[in-house]
């Protein structure tokens, strides 16, 4: 499938209605305003790819509405260069924003299948991402610390080795909850020993897999 005129077209318009819901960060609105999301959903629903909600890719998994995405993005305060730990890579569409933005990605994917779709998506498109396949739910410790990390999955409680492969003054947004509802937490690493919490608006995720999550295992 083409990235055609029509498609940036729907893009600016995502990108401005993005603004009005209160993302200010220009540097995640042109990264939104560049990722074709359409090529990341089955061709079937890229009618609807620019429209501000969930779509389903495979697995039982979705891709997040793009509110969503700009949102986790924004509130990570990211400066190019910067080594990003995204745990649940899904489509690979995050992965793809926060490398359009200049960052180091490190992506983990629990599910081999999504593993396989994202990458072939990702060489496609020329984003440059490290793509992982394991239990993201306990980080990827060979490439630690990180500067940042971004879970797009619910998670029943804040992960520790999460906490721990994260740089000081580092920071870790993630959905934390029950599978029904989550709050978005932003964590912010003061030093070693010391964590600094905030809690943001609610959201709803599909729920984190792997040892730290909701189900231990994948079928």
């Amino acid at each position: 499938m083409l990235d055609t005129f029509k498609h940036k077209g729907l893009r600016e318009k995502m990108v401005e209605k993005l603004a009005e819901k209160g993302i200010s960060d220009q540097k995640v609105l042109e990264a939104m305003r560049n990722v074709p999301r359409h090529l990341f959903i089955d061709s079937a629903l890229a009618d609807q790819a620019y429209e501000d909600k969930a779509l389903p890719i495979n697995q039982g998994q979705t891709i997040s509405q793009p509110f969503t995405v700009a949102y986790q993005t924004q509130m990570l305060k990211l400066k190019s260069g910067m080594k990003v730990l995204e745990v649940g890579t899904g489509s690979g569409y995050q992965a793809a924003v926060l490398a359009s933005m200049g960052m180091r990605v490190v992506s983990v994917e629990i599910i081999s299948s999504l593993h396989r779709r994202a990458k072939t998506i990702l060489e496609d498109l020329q984003f440059s991402v490290t793509l992982k396949l394991g239990d993201g739910s306990v980080g990827w410790s060979p490439s630690q610390p990180y500067q940042r990390i971004i879970v797009t999955a619910a998670c029943p409680a804040i992960p520790p080795q999460l906490k721990q492969q994260m740089e000081v003054k580092g920071k870790m947004i993630l959905p934390v909850g029950t599978l029904n509802s989550q709050q978005m937490y932003l964590v912010n690493r003061k030093s070693r020993e010391e964590f600094q919490q905030e809690t943001l608006h609610s959201f709803k995720f599909v729920p984190l897999r792997g040892r730290n999550g909701f189900r231990e295992s994948v079928e």
